[in-house]
């Protein structure tokens, strides 16, 4: 990241204390990972005065998932997804195996498969039919572990300080470079696009969860009267031939939430909802399953929605206007 001093180290548990830097809320995450969080400041670099790169640490593999991290790794990953602006993914050309915690890493990115690049690193330490191989067998790998046929953009490359082993690839590979810089080089031309994009995104998300609420709320079949007796909100008394439809609260709650696959469905319907924007299912079956009585929940005030309809269909429209697509291209920081 770009600094006032030529080049230092600054550790986590301070970086984490600076009001100018955007790392304060990685305090949240503990001690363990502050101590193996750090920032380098170079000053002089006019990408790093745009930009700031991220390196995470590499997945673990084979006996060292079984030691596991002392600091939540996933929720880390989701913490930066969510604010970066690109996210580039790096395999080794001889080592493509897709260990389980790279697993649960890219199904954290399935909700950023926009920002997701991918890039096949030691592309030069095998032959041009090797290289074939190789691309297509992590083509069909990361279509597998994302479940979908559009799998995001793939770079071959070779990223060292060493002279390339097999030099039968170096065009491809010169070229695929050139890709690659342009696409960094275009981050801080396109910032204000993809910042008023995740708004965007961020807004549908909101309606939904609140729509979702609304829809359960309103699945809860019982409420306590002024005087503390528990009424029915069915529209006749129950008897034998026409029992209360559904049980004590609690029970109903927890039928509710075992099915909430269905109820998902069923709120998409009647609310006309995209089930896309939904968000996901056992994250928000774990969410609800601290929450004691859904029916608590307050009322949805549909003049905020109407309120947020009217911000997509037309504020964001002028925003986009605003927004001057055709910058002057930054210098080349390569």
């Amino acid at each position: 990241m770009s600094g006032t001093a030529d080049e230092r180290l600054i550790p986590g548990h301070a970086l984490a204390m600076q009001s100018d830097r955007p790392f304060q809320a990685l305090a949240s995450f503990g001690n363990n990972f502050l101590t193996k969080f750090d920032g380098a400041e170079i000053n002089g670099s006019p990408f790093l005065d745009q930009c700031t790169l991220i390196d995470t640490p590499g997945v673990l593999a084979g006996e060292k998932q079984r030691m596991g991290r002392d600091y939540d790794f996933k929720k880390v990953i989701q913490w930066f997804a969510e604010r970066a602006d690109c996210i580039i993914v790096l395999f080794d050309a001889h080592k493509l195996d897709i260990s389980d915690e790279l697993r649960n890493v890219l199904n954290t990115l399935r909700p950023h498969q926009d920002k997701v690049k991918v890039l096949l690193n030691k592309a030069d330490q095998v032959n041009s039919q090797q290289l074939m191989r190789v691309y297509g067998a992590l083509m069909w790998q990361l279509g597998k572990v994302l479940n979908t046929p559009e799998v995001c953009r793939v770079y071959v490359g070779s990223f060292w300080d060493q002279p390339l082993v097999n030099t039968e690839n170096a065009a491809l590979l010169a070229r695929e470079k050139e890709d690659l810089m342009n696409e960094l080089s275009d981050l801080p031309r396109n910032a204000a696009l993809r910042r008023i994009n995740e708004l965007v995104k961020r807004t549908r998300s909101v309606k939904v969860h609140a729509y979702i609420i609304h829809y359960l709320r309103k699945q809860m079949p019982y409420t306590f009267g002024k005087k503390g007796k528990l009424q029915s909100t069915c529209h006749h008394p129950p008897t034998v031939e026409h029992p209360p439809p559904f049980g004590p609260p609690q029970e109903k709650q927890q039928r509710l939430i075992g099915r909430l696959e269905n109820e998902f469905v069923q709120c998409a319907r009647r609310y006309n909802l995209p089930l896309g924007d939904f968000p996901n299912l056992d994250e928000f079956r774990t969410n609800l399953l601290q929450i004691k009585d859904i029916s608590k929940f307050q009322k949805l005030d549909k003049s905020l929605v109407k309120e947020m309809d009217r911000v997509l269909a037309n504020d964001i429209a002028k925003l986009l206007e605003k927004c001057s697509i055709q910058t002057a291209p930054m210098d080349d920081p390569y």
